[in-house]
């Protein structure tokens, strides 16, 4: 292995691994050692198009991500990130099994591919383009129901909450 490589992905399971102890809406599954592929699991309100044709909420998508030997000299962003499931997510950057998360420079960390993924889910991040989106039915859609989004409020990410207790005077 790469001597540059190696320390690299130590470092990208450490902060991934600690993002998703961090949050409520983000499991991160590494499949191997040194961690090169991942499964990323986010609970967080999304959206699919059910075989009727009618846009529902969803609650849970899987995304596969992949840092190859070459990540630090040369990136290939469809072979970076897969999508998984569900297969009738709806979103203008997502055709399964691609996602498309905009411009990936060499050496990306985990973690911004995590919330790159996350913003796209949630429908913080999209393209009102059709001639430049995946999904050019879901890009329609969404210009039409931005009042919608973003679909799910929540951060990926808990904030901390910073608390003083003082006792009472007499209490036990």
């Amino acid at each position: 292995m790469d001597k540059v490589l190696h320390p690299f992905l130590i470092e990208q399971h450490g902060q991934g691994m600690a993002l998703a102890a961090q949050s409520d809406l983000l499991t991160l599954l590494a499949l191997d050692t040194p961690p090169q592929h991942y499964i990323a699991t986010f609970r967080c309100k999304g959206l699919v198009q059910e075989p009727s044709g009618v846009i529902a909420e969803a609650e849970e998508f899987h995304v596969g991500i992949w840092l190859p030997d070459d990540y630090l000299r040369r990136i290939e962003p469809f072979q970076v990130v897969t999508w998984l499931a569900p297969p009738h997510v709806f979103h203008p950057q997502i055709r399964p099994p691609f996602i498309c998360l905009g411009h990936l420079v060499v050496g990306t960390p985990l973690v911004d591919i995590l919330f790159q993924i996350w913003e796209e889910i949630t429908y913080r991040k999209l393209t009102m383009r059709e001639d430049d989106a995946l999904n050019p039915t879901a890009c329609a859609w969404a210009r039409h129901h931005m009042h919608r989004f973003p679909i799910d409020p929540r951060p990926l990410k808990r904030r901390p909450v910073e608390f003083t207790v003082t006792p009472l005077e007499g209490a036990r």
